[in-house]
C-alpha cells in the first residue's frame, strides 16, 4: 500500500460539464487523516487467493447471472434479457468473477486484470479476510487525485494531454463502435497506464470501484468535514467511483476523480470492481 499524509482538500465539482444530481457540489474542503491505500485495483489472482482461503461465493455466483455489457458478447450468444433504460447491459447466466463474458469465458490472460462481477459485500468480505478496509469516498477522492487541484483527471485537466492515452474509456461511438485506441476493449491490467503523483494506476477509467460510504447525494455538501464517512443513515447504496471502460462523454462523462455513482451492495457488473485501504 502507499502511505498518504491526509490534510485539508478540496473535494467535489462545481462546474456546469458535470451531473449535479450525482452531488458532485459544491466543492468543498474535507480534511482527512493520513491512511494506507493500494495503488491498484484488487486483481484476479489476489481474488482467487481469498476465494482459494474461505470458500466465499460471491453474490453473483449465489444469484446465477450477472450483468455482461453486450458488446463483448459474441455474436452468436443466444438473447438475454436487456436493462430497459440501458439495453447494452445484458443479464447473462452463469457470468461471475471467473466467468467475466459467461460459461463460455474465463481468466486466461487477465490474472493481473481488475476484479469483476462482484458486489459491494463481496469486496467488504475480502477486506475483512484481508485485514483491511474499502476507502471512504472522501479518500479514495483525496488519493485518485494525486495532489492536484480542481483537475478532472490524475494527471491534469486534458483528458489526453498530447494526444497519449492515459486512461481505458470508451474510444468510438458509444455503444456501437469500441475503436479501442487506448488499447482496451474491455479491463485492463492494473497496473496499466501511467500512475498518477502519488502512485495510483487508474483512477478513472478501467473499472467503478466501491467506496466505503452509503451513497446520498447531499453527503458532503458541509465544508470543513474532518474525516467524513457518508451519510449516518443507510440510504440503501454504496458509492462508487472512478469510471469504466465503457464511460464515454456523450452518455456518462464519470471518468473524473471528482464525479460520483451508486449501486445497490448486492450489485455485480463486468466493470465494477475495489481497491483496499488501511488507517495509518
Amino acid at each position: 500500500m502507499v502511505r498518504l499524509d491526509g490534510g485539508p482538500f478540496v473535494m467535489g465539482h462545481d462546474g456546469p460539464d458535470g451531473y449535479p444530481q450525482d452531488g458532485e457540489g459544491p466543492a468543498r474542503t474535507v480534511t482527512l487523516s493520513p491512511f494506507w491505500i493500494d495503488p491498484v485495483a484488487v486483481s484476479n489472482t489476489r481474488f482467487d487467493a481469498f476465494v482459494d482461503a474461505t470458500g466465499h461465493r460471491t453474490e453473483a455466483e449465489e444469484f446465477g447471472w450477472s450483468f455482461v455489457f453486450a458488446g463483448l458478447l459474441p455474436e452468436d450468444f443466444p438473447p438475454t434479457r436487456a436493462v430497459e433504460q440501458a439495453p447494452w447491459w445484458r443479464q447473462v447466466e452463469g457470468a461471475d468473477w471467473r466467468h467475466p463474458e459467461g460459461p463460455q469465458s474465463g481468466l486466461t490472460d487477465r490474472a493481473d486484470h481488475p476484479v469483476v462481477h462482484v458486489s459491494w459485500s463481496d469486496a467488504v468480505a475480502y477486506t475483512q479476510w484481508a485485514g483491511v478496509r474499502l476507502p471512504t469516498e472522501a479518500e479514495w477522492e483525496y488519493a485518485a487525485r494525486g495532489g492536484l487541484a480542481g483537475a478532472h483527471y490524475p494527471w491534469g485537466h486534458e483528458r489526453e494531454p498530447g494526444g497519449v492515452h492515459r486512461m481505458n474509456v470508451w474510444q468510438g461511438e458509444f455503444p456501437s463502435t469500441n475503436t479501442a485506441a487506448d488499447g482496451f476493449v474491455g479491463t485492463a491490467p492494473v497496473h496499466a497506464f501511467e500512475p498518477n503523483a502519488y502512485g495510483l494506476h487508474n483512477t478513472t477509467g478501467n473499472v467503478w470501484e466501491w467506496c466505503r460510504d452509503a451513497f446520498a447525494r447531499d453527503a458532503y455538501r458541509t465544508s470543513g468535514a474532518v474525516d467524513p464517512s457518508g451519510p449516518a443513515q443507510d440510504t440503501g447504496l454504496r458509492v462508487m467511483r472512478g469510471g469504466s471502460y465503457l464511460c464515454h462523454e456523450s452518455y456518462c462523462f464519470r471518468y473524473r476523480v471528482d464525479s460520483r455513482s451508486s449501486n445497490s451492495p448486492d450489485s455485480s457488473a463486468g466493470n465494477v470492481g475495489f481497491r483496499c485501504a488501511s488507517d495509518a
